[in-house]
C-alpha cells in the first residue's frame, strides 16, 4: 500500500478508515463494507490518526 499505515497488515489503510468516517460513514457501515475488520481496528485507526495530528511520534510494527 505504498508505505501507508495499514490495519493489521491488511490492504485497508488508516487513511481509508478516517476518510470514510469524516465523510459520514458509521462504524457499523464500515464493518459491513469490510467484514474482516473488527470495531477495535477502526478505533485503533482513529487513535493512530489522533496521535499523528497531535504531533506525537508513532512507532510502527515491523
Amino acid at each position: 500500500m505504498g508505505g501507508k499505515p495499514c490495519i493489521r497488515g491488511m490492504r485497508v489503510t488508516v487513511g481509508m478508515i478516517v476518510e470514510a468516517l469524516a465523510a459520514g460513514r458509521t462504524i457499523d457501515q464500515l464493518l459491513a463494507d469490510f467484514p474482516y475488520l473488527e470495531e477495535q481496528d477502526i478505533r485503533e485507526a482513529l487513535a493512530f490518526a489522533a496521535r499523528l495530528a497531535q504531533g506525537h511520534e508513532v512507532p510502527l510494527a515491523s
